[in-house]
């Protein structure tokens, strides 16, 4: 009987060194920063590092100047009935996360924001928390998932005195906040990396736009915080 046991476990053991690891999606998405990250330039090649090429896939979808309602199909603003939603950028990612899923599954999906300056500049700040947690519902009925998890890039300090975009300030903590408050949420810090100089030599300081140093950290530093959320 101690054999038929011990054969037993060492059939479990087997099977389960015998079983395919597992796979992660991640959706990187937002406005100009996040249009303006290459992720091969140290995202990618990180969490390649940790779970291994083969098991991870990348979607990338990004466009400057745009404010979330052209992802949250739902957005409002606070007062009025306008500006309207239209989803438009959303349909565009999710295009690509279609494609990229083809015939495939996955064991985790962390979904990578980086946008929030022109609803800053647009002073829909009130509502965009909201704006967000609908954002990832909507990601997570599509999905057919309840797990997503979300990492975002807290604004810089670029306009710390509201001069320029209004609700820099209120968009900055909300993003943290919903971060934070989120099931399997973290942030990133931006505030040292619009320093130095931009990929066309110039020299920048406390700019809208990261630096070129400034992009290839902050990819690492998305990286390193979703290798944390898979692992919790």
């Amino acid at each position: 009987m101690k054999s038929i046991s011990y054969l037993f476990a060492l059939s479990l053991l087997v099977l389960g060194c015998s079983q395919d690891p597992a796979t992660h999606l991640f959706i990187l998405s937002g406005q100009s920063n996040m249009a303006r990250l290459n992720p091969e330039d140290s995202f990618t090649p990180a969490v390649q590092a940790e779970f291994g090429a083969e098991n991870v896939i990348f979607v990338k979808d990004a466009w400057g100047g745009q404010p979330i309602r052209r992802w949250f199909k739902n957005w409002k603003p606070a007062e009025g009935d306008t500006p309207i939603a239209d989803g438009a950028l959303y349909d565009s990612m999710m295009t690509k996360v279609d494609s990229a899923l083809t015939d495939r599954s996955v064991n985790t999906i962390t979904f990578i924001w980086m946008q929030g300056e022109s609803d800053a500049r647009q002073s829909h700040g009130t509502v965009y928390g909201a704006s967000l947690i609908g954002l990832m519902d909507q990601l997570q009925k599509d999905l057919e998932r309840d797990d997503v998890q979300l990492v975002v890039g807290r604004l810089s300090d670029f306009d710390l005195d509201n001069a320029r975009f209004p609700h820099w300030t209120m968009v900055r903590e909300v993003l943290v906040q919903t971060a934070e408050s989120y099931p399997k949420g973290a942030w990133i810090n931006t505030d040292d990396l619009n320093d130095g100089l931009d990929r066309q030599g110039n020299e920048i300081s406390n700019d809208l736009h990261m630096s070129g140093d400034g992009y290839t950290i902050m990819g690492q530093r998305f990286a390193d915080a979703a290798i944390q959320l898979i692992y919790e």
